[in-house]
Parts: C-alpha cells; sequence; structure tokens
C-alpha cells in the first residue's frame, strides 16, 4: 500500500498554540488538514491566516462547535472523499511531541491496517487528576476488549487507518466529544485491527487552557463505557477466540 498520510487537527479557539504547531509541522512535508470546530471569530481569523500562509493547510469550517469527536469525524469523512490512506492526529494545544510524527509515520507504514496509538510519558506538570482518570479508563478498556492492547484510549496523539475508521463512522454513532477518542479506539479493536503503542512525552503548558469538563465529560465517559462493556458481552466469544488465532 502507497501511503497517502495527513496530519488531522481538530480545533476548537486554539489561536494562541496553532500557529505555533503549524509553523513546526512544515518540516515534516505531510499535507494539514485542520478542522475548525465552530471556533470565535478571533480565533477563525487566526486560522485563514494560516491557511493562506502555509500551501501544505487544508481548512474545513463547521458552522457550530459540536466537540472534538464531531470534527475528527468530519475530518476523516473528508479525507476519505480525498482519497487519503491514513489520518495522524494530533491535538492543537501543542501538548504533544510533534519531533515523534516519524515515529508515528514509519509505524503505519509498517503496519498499514493497525491502529497506531500514542501511549503519554508524563512529565511532573500533569495534572493528578488527569492521570487517575486515565488509569480508570484503562482498566474500563481492558475489560471492554479483553487485552491489553491499547495501552491508553485517551490520548489524542494517533493514527487511523481512513478507510476503516470512515465505515466504521457510517456504521456506528461514536461519541462526540471527549468519549470519541477511548470509543473509537476499542471500536477498531472489536473491528478487528492490530493495535501498535507508541510512547511519546505529553506537556501541559504554563497558562494552557483544558476544555475537559469534570462533570459533563466524565459522565459522557462513564455512559460511554456502560455501553461498550454490554457491547463487549455479545461479542465475547468473538473477542476470546481473538486469543487464539
Amino acid at each position: 500500500m502507497t501511503l497517502q498520510l495527513h496530519i488531522l487537527i481538530p480545533t476548537y479557539n486554539d489561536k494562541d498554540t496553532l500557529p505555533s504547531v503549524v509553523a513546526r509541522l512544515a518540516t515534516f512535508g505531510l499535507p494539514v488538514l485542520i478542522v475548525d470546530d465552530g471556533s470565535a471569530a478571533d480565533a477563525a481569523q487566526v486560522l485563514d491566516t494560516l491557511a493562506s500562509a502555509h500551501p501544505f493547510v487544508t481548512l474545513l469550517r463547521r458552522p457550530v462547535n459540536g466537540g472534538k469527536g464531531m470534527a475528527v469525524r468530519d475530518g476523516i469523512a473528508d479525507l476519505h472523499a480525498r482519497g487519503a490512506t491514513h489520518a495522524l492526529q494530533i491535538d492543537a494545544d501543542d501538548q504533544h511531541c510533534l519531533d515523534d510524527i516519524p515515529r508515528f509515520v514509519a509505524a503505519a507504514r509498517s503496519n498499514p491496517n493497525a491502529l497506531v496509538l500514542g501511549t503519554p510519558v508524563f512529565g511532573g506538570d500533569a495534572p493528578r487528576g488527569r492521570v487517575i482518570g486515565r488509569n480508570i479508563s484503562r482498566f474500563w478498556v481492558t475489560l471492554e476488549t479483553l487485552s491489553r492492547a491499547i495501552h491508553d484510549p485517551l490520548f489524542g496523539y494517533r493514527v487511523y487507518p481512513v478507510a476503516d475508521t470512515f465505515a466504521l463512522q457510517q456504521r456506528v454513532r461514536i461519541g462526540a466529544r471527549m468519549d470519541f477518542d477511548p470509543e473509537i479506539a476499542v471500536r477498531l479493536y472489536w473491528r478487528g485491527l492490530d493495535v501498535i503503542n507508541i510512547p511519546s512525552q505529553v506537556r501541559y503548558p504554563e497558562g494552557g487552557v483544558s476544555r475537559f469538563r469534570m462533570f459533563r465529560d466524565n459522565a459522557r465517559i462513564s455512559w460511554m463505557h456502560t455501553r461498550l462493556f454490554i457491547g463487549m458481552l455479545f461479542r465475547l466469544p468473538r473477542l476470546v477466540a481473538r486469543h487464539f488465532k
């Protein structure tokens, strides 16, 4: 397979961090799709400037904010229509180590049918609540997949095989906000994709803005894990059989 990989960046009002991210992406020679999830006028203007200044950047706009999951879903659909084979999702808030991009690309090239997931390596700046929340999600995802294949379901640094991801989106309504990343990972595993995990440093810049809403997003994620656990019960024989292939 000839890899047609695009970098996919969902964004909502990231006008202070995204210009730096895009400038550093120029060195990798990869096309970039930015999905604007209904940003305010001042942030939208920054995105227009970025798209005009960088020929490798394409801008896709959503008229209203629908959540990170909706932005990624629209981005996957757009890339599928344009013949892309893979989407390397990164966040717009400058928390991801962009120097690891070649490792993600190499993993996708060697294993084009696999889901490539980043595993966060936390420093001392990581909020304790985030680390605890990740451990809880890892526990549930281990139950939902009956495996330890997914080392971290929440990290938004990953490579999707576009065809499989688009086909899944057409069949199943996946979470629209912070529940998207773990749900799509579990469902792609259920679909039969192998998972490759790549450790990558994550940082939390001073003054960074988190869009995680403690009550709302924890409630969404809890409901998602409830649905996935029930879904696992219906897939139990198939998931068990997968260990004996």
